[in-house]
């Protein structure tokens, strides 16, 4: 949880280094929190944390940040300019990993609060509804490192041969001994990403899932889980945008313009989504442009973010690989496997 997001957030590295010369120049305190809107709180105040980071080469500190879904944005990562920093699980996101993203409790149903991360992220990323905050579950831990401020550790020096899988042995000996197999920790990652994206599952397990952590249930099967855990890897894929079937795209943007976001809006009978009076991005349909993960119609969403902006040429190319992955999100085989759920008695927990 920054607490300024505006400040520390940002769609390029440019414009955070822009702010931080402001924050760290030889401007007065006025001045800096005028320029740059943020007072004091009641656990932070702008003079002291000034006089910290004075001394610090800040541009080292600029990591990908898990904003929203699908959108990737910039973050000013030093600890003294962040409300909550929750270093301790974070820093296990500033190296190779991936994390799947979930919330504990929800304000109301349908449960569609499931998405990956491969870098540190916001307890908004899911969702921004009062009480469903997102937690970050890594694949991999990183041996502890001495106490240190985060510019200071020899991250880029860590071996992955140090990290250990984040599954507990007593799951992993479960479902050992339920498949009479080990399993690698990516292939029961998936599995279980796999089972947060089953209709059947967060449909039977509706209720529990208001009230508490998603419980994945035990495999009954080795065919089973495998096909699960190959339709996982599928979805982190596409939801990484490292899908091969990413590389093309039936979505268009035909229009020259200004390509400034001004008003946002979907024709239904055309699919397409307008960014301004002149341009627009075609081929949605609508269950695509109606999408939601957690609180956030994604392809809305991400737009309206943007208004008043010039989308980039990697933006536009974005937003069209982001339409299809959620095409093929929805058009997956996690439906196809769903008959099993019931003949197996599947769902033990």
């Amino acid at each position: 949880t920054t607490s300024r997001d505006h400040f520390i957030i940002g769609f390029t590295k440019g414009e955070i280094i822009q702010r931080l010369r402001i924050f760290n120049g030889n401007l007065s305190d006025e001045f800096v929190s005028e320029a740059l809107k943020i007072k004091d709180t009641r656990t932070w105040s702008l003079n002291q944390a000034r006089q910290k980071v004075k001394a610090l080469n800040l541009d080292n500190n600029i990591y990908s940040y898990a904003y929203r879904p699908f959108d990737i944005r910039l973050i000013c990562y030093e600890p003294v300019l962040i409300e909550r920093n929750r270093y301790n699980l974070m820093k296990h996101l500033l190296l190779d990993n991936i994390a799947i993203c979930t919330n504990k409790i929800l304000a109301k149903v349908p449960f569609n609060h499931a998405f990956v991360s491969s870098c540190i992220g916001d307890n908004t990323f899911v969702s921004n509804i009062t009480k469903e905050r997102t937690y970050f579950f890594p694949l991999h831990l990183y041996p502890d490192e001495p106490a240190k401020a985060i510019h200071e550790l020899p991250l880029q020096n860590t071996s992955q041969q140090q990290r250990i899988p984040n599954i507990s042995a007593e799951f992993s000996k479960a479902i050992e001994e339920t498949l009479e197999k080990e399993q690698t920790t990516k292939e029961i990652f998936y599995y279980i990403y796999a089972v947060l994206y089953s209709p059947t599952y967060r449909k039977r397990y509706e209720e529990f899932l208001k009230i508490d952590f998603p419980r994945i249930p035990l495999p009954t099967d080795y065919k089973l889980f495998e096909t699960l855990s190959n339709l996982g890897k599928e979805l982190v894929d596409l939801h990484l945008l490292k899908h091969t079937a990413l590389d093309e795209t039936e979505i268009g943007f035909p229009q020259s313009g200004s390509n400034i976001v001004e008003k946002v809006s979907y024709d239904e009978k055309a699919h397409r989504v307008y960014i301004n009076k002149e341009q627009y991005f075609e081929g949605i349909p609508n269950k695509v442009w109606q999408y939601r993960i957690g609180a956030y119609q994604v392809m809305d969403k991400y737009l309206k973010d943007r208004k008043e902006r010039k989308l980039s040429l990697d933006e536009i190319n974005h937003y069209m690989k982001v339409a299809k992955s959620i095409h093929l999100t929805i058009e997956s085989d996690i439906s196809s496997w769903e008959t099993y759920w019931y003949v197996n008695k599947y769902g033990t927990w």
